[in-house]
């Protein structure tokens, strides 16, 4: 579709269908082109021309707004009160009818990255094939109840963390995608772009990928390249889109200009590059690793909530949270009635009474027979609420046994 938009819409992706002028009056080699980086966008607004025509299906569209406008950020105790929760595009089916689909879809997933990290190391070619049915058969699942798979997202091992991450990355991705209403051709992109994000460090020497403790400043340069190492290899691929380049190239960029590899201001970030950004540091900290042990997800939320405005955008790290919850299924919860809880289920309405299974008494200190309780709606004379999280490890829990 060609699309006619002002020179100030224009980012990199976008695939230019004429410049209205000589091309002795640019700086381009032809008047059709695809915009590359800000590099590209820069030269394009010098040039005098008040709007130019891009074409839709060579390239990314003019940034997909989301619909639901939240206010500025607020404390994490307001969090509930700001963050709007929008209707699903269809009834999701329950948890349980979900997790043993979720878990095929999962091994696949982790299945199919393995081997083309596996490909990139001995030097071949991305086989765009097999990443595409994956991400249709994790869109599945999502859209069926995302909580199956997300929950199973939760249990990982260190030594596969790499592998386990991309997938991570890829269904948070989707669901983020889905819980803001955009098309499902972009929620495609999308997660094969958190599939491919990190395929770059297939390019870096082992010793550095994973060295068990911190990178000293000349390591961590070497990482950062994954980024550009993984634009190479994705880039030269026809049937991976500008909207999964985006994810891969821009991933590590930060709103305030402190990211890399470009140190992007802004809305020079493209929508798909922030929402990746913000799923990607969130996995990360919340995960094991060799030299981190990750940290709850309720303390992640809410120290990116004080990173908004200058890592992040304000108005999709309150989004994310609506799409994850204040209490991600597979977290352990202490009730006002002295018992431990897994997660199981997120509300469809509001953030804080999931469904939750509980497992422990507190005073007795001892397991109890599992009953599960929806907090959103519990029996009469019933009144039990959430008073915090709980590490999972401090008990004992296993939380994959109680999600079954």
């Amino acid at each position: 579709m060609i699309k006619q938009i002002t020179t100030q819409q224009i980012r990199p992706g976008m695939y230019v269908h004429k410049l209205d002028c000589s091309w002795l009056d640019h700086p381009f080699a032809r008047n059709s082109f695809l915009i590359k980086d800000m590099d590209d966008v820069r030269k394009l607004r010098g040039v005098k021309l008040s709007q130019i025509l891009i074409d839709t299906e060579k390239g990314l569209d003019v940034d997909v707004r989301i619909a639901t406008q939240a206010s500025d950020p607020q404390p994490e105790e307001t969090v509930e009160k700001e963050v709007k929760c929008p209707k699903d595009r269809q009834k999701r089916i329950s948890v349980a009818e979900e997790r043993q689909r979720a878990c095929a879809v999962k091994q696949e997933a982790e299945r199919v990255i393995t081997g083309i990290m596996a490909d990139i190391k001995l030097g071949k070619r991305i086989d765009a094939e097999r990443v595409s049915p994956v991400v249709e058969h994790m869109m599945g699942s999502v859209f069926r109840n995302e909580d199956a798979l997300l929950g199973l997202t939760r249990l990982r091992q260190m030594d596969k963390y790499t592998f386990e991450h991309s997938v991570s990355v890829s269904v948070l991705l989707i669901a983020f995608a889905k819980q803001l209403g955009l098309e499902e051709s972009i929620i495609r992109d999308l997660g094969i772009g958190g599939l491919l994000h990190d395929i770059g460090k297939m390019r870096v020497p082992d010793k550095i990928l994973n060295k068990p403790g911190r990178l000293n400043d000349e390591e961590f340069a070497v990482i950062r390249e994954h980024v550009n190492l993984g634009h190479s290899l994705v880039d030269g691929v026809e049937t991976i889109s500008a909207t999964a380049l985006e994810v891969v190239t821009q991933h590590h960029e930060r709103i305030d200009g402190s990211g890399y590899p470009c140190k992007l201001h802004g809305d020079e970030t493209g929508l798909y590059g922030k929402m990746a950004a913000v799923v990607d540091v969130y996995d990360a900290i919340t995960s094991d690793r060799v030299y981190h042990k990750g940290q709850l997800p309720s303390v992640v939320l809410k120290r990116m909530m004080e990173w908004s405005g200058s890592h992040f955008d304000p108005k999709l790290v309150q989004h994310f949270i609506q799409c994850v919850g204040i209490y991600p299924v597979g977290s352990v919860v202490a009730l006002e009635s002295e018992r431990l809880a897994i997660v199981v289920q997120s509300p469809e309405e509001g953030l804080l009474e999931p469904l939750v299974n509980m497992v422990y008494d507190l005073r007795k200190r001892r397991f109890i027979t599992p009953r599960l309780l929806d907090l959103a709606n519990q029996p009469e004379g019933e009144k039990d609420r959430i008073l915090r999280l709980e590490s999972a490890e401090s008990y004992g829990i296993r939380p994959e046994v109680f999600m079954q």
